[in-house]
């Protein structure tokens, strides 16, 4: 009873935040108001003085183009923490940014972090130590598909078997849920970034052309597809390889797909393999109900056809797919006590239980 009283206290003294913190973006959402913060999970260092120069899209224009004492470099390696301070320096920014739309409160904000689902107790406690640090009062850490089922309002809590594929910069997840819990789930390490590194390597060796990952990531976005369709192309510079000149080239559509193939085979098997191991039950759920896309890798185009021809399911993927999981940790925050279950724990909770 003091507990919930202290709470409501607490909460009347502090603003709610949600936080998707990504390997390429993060996303700030703040109760009352939604998503006000979309930035690039990257910062710019000056190597000379350890000074922070620039966070989120002014550092990620820097990648690439940065003198040498200056380095822009991405905090967070397949989902999670790989730089500690600097993603300090990070979340510290972006909750800044976040405050900028929030009424002023005596206390430090509560904050629920999304992380990819199989991640370790050292790698959550990175993550609340860091936002802590950041300035956080509180910190609630939950597994990103079930905050990305919970973001397109999926019936998490009730008897029935959802299946979300959240599929990120760093990681994609594939999770089975029922009854508040993840029922089989796996964390694979192809995601966004792998795509991008597998077009940097194809047009290197098909067109012995050197390219840096913005151009990849751009020219994904216009002619990646993993099906045929109406032929796509763009143009793309970068440095030729045996002359050292800068070069142009056309690249279609069946250069991407080729480039990609490798990686998308292994995270559509694995969707197989998790469903090959969920119960009957929750399978026959699924069947019905079908597979939720989530995450920036659910906008490739011919993705989720080539899933649902696949799994022999419906595919669909969710509405403002980006914004899904940041969405989901507003939804938890606007009623903790309901989702509390569907939390990771911390070490408090477990001692404060025995």
């Amino acid at each position: 009873m003091f507990k919930k009283f202290k709470d409501k206290l607490f909460s009347r003294a502090s603003n709610d935040i949600g936080i998707d913190l990504g390997t390429a973006n993060t996303l700030v959402y703040v109760r009352g108001k939604g998503i006000v913060v979309n930035e690039p999970s990257v910062v710019a260092v000056n190597q000379k003085t350890g000074q922070v120069v620039a966070v989120g899209m002014a550092a990620k224009e820097m990648l690439g183009r940065t003198p040498t004492h200056i380095t822009a470099i991405r905090p967070l390696v397949d989902g999670v923490i790989s730089d500690f301070e600097v993603t300090e320096e990070m979340l510290a920014y972006f909750m800044k940014q976040a405050g900028e739309f929030m009424p002023k409160k005596y206390l430090g904000p509560r904050v629920v972090v999304g992380v990819p689902s199989g991640v370790t107790n050292v790698e959550v406690r990175a993550v609340r130590d860091a936002t802590k640090n950041a300035g956080a009062r509180e910190v609630y850490v939950i597994e990103q598909p079930m905050a990305g089922a919970i973001g397109i309002r999926l019936p998490v809590h009730e008897p029935v078997g959802s299946m979300v594929i959240d599929i990120g910069g760093g990681t994609t997840d594939i999770a089975v849920i029922s009854l508040g819990g993840i029922v089989r789930s796996k964390n694979l390490k192809i995601a966004g970034d792998k795509l991008n590194t597998d077009i940097i390597s194809y047009i290197r060796n098909e067109f012995k052309i050197l390219i840096g990952e913005t151009t990849a990531e751009q020219v994904k976005l216009i002619v990646g597809t993993v099906l045929p369709g109406d032929p796509l192309e763009t143009t793309i510079r970068g440095r030729d390889l045996i002359t050292g000149l800068p070069r142009e080239v056309i690249i279609t559509d069946s250069d991407i797909r080729e480039a990609i193939s490798q990686s998308i085979e292994i995270l559509v098997n694995t969707a197989k393999e998790v469903l090959e191991t969920t119960p009957p039950e929750i399978l026959s759920d699924v069947m019905k109900r079908g597979v939720h896309l989530v995450g920036g890798g659910a906008l490739i185009k011919g993705l989720d056809e080539l899933l649902s021809q696949t799994l022999k399911l419906p595919v669909t993927v969710a509405e403002e797919p980006l914004t899904a999981i940041a969405r989901g940790a507003g939804i938890i925050l606007e009623d903790l006590e309901k989702y509390r279950s569907v939390l990771i724990e911390s070490d408090d909770d477990i001692y404060s239980k025995s």
